[in-house]
């Protein structure tokens, strides 16, 4: 491998070295998805951050795989510091947020419902529930990036859900 690509591999799998924070790379690296989001929140419409976070969460996994895939093979199957994976996952749960923020006037500020967002991703990472580790098994890449993908459904649709009690 080239040094250009080592370089482009490393940087993009480990959300630009949060991967490479000592305590939770997972965490750091879903922090790092949340800055990301919460920024683009600043400067897009609601309904312009939906679609761009869609878009974000798409390409961000068809550009990972191949570095993925190329990582696992100097740093053994699915490393701790490849953290993209949880930069994606939690953009899934936050695609609920703008609607959540939203529904019916709800007391809860946006912030909180990005607190949540990031608190319901890490849960279903990290817990891995109804199929998530099966996810897993999927091959190099897409496993690393569909476990992650799927338990930001799970969390997507448990912050949806909360927006029925709030």
């Amino acid at each position: 491998m080239n040094k250009v690509t080592d370089f482009y591999d490393k940087a993009l799998a480990t959300a630009l070295g949060a991967g490479y924070w000592p305590w939770g790379p997972g965490t750091m690296g879903a922090a790092v998805g949340v800055l990301l989001w919460w920024l683009a929140s600043l400067v897009l419409s609601s309904q312009n951050l939906l679609i761009a976070t869609i878009i974000a969460i798409v390409f961000v996994t068809l550009i990972s795989v191949p570095s993925i895939n190329r990582l696992e093979r100097q740093w053994g199957e699915d490393p701790s510091r490849v953290v993209i994976d949880e930069v994606a996952g939690v953009w899934v749960v936050l695609l609920g947020v703008p609607h959540a923020a939203l529904a019916g006037g709800s007391p809860v500020p946006l912030w909180g419902w990005v607190l949540s967002a990031f608190i319901l991703f890490r849960f279903f990472d990290i817990v891995k529930p109804l199929g998530v580790r099966k996810m897993e098994s999927l091959p190099g890449g897409w496993g690393v990036m569909a476990d992650d993908l799927l338990a930001g459904v799970y969390g997507y649709i448990i912050l949806l859900a909360l927006t029925l009690f709030l």
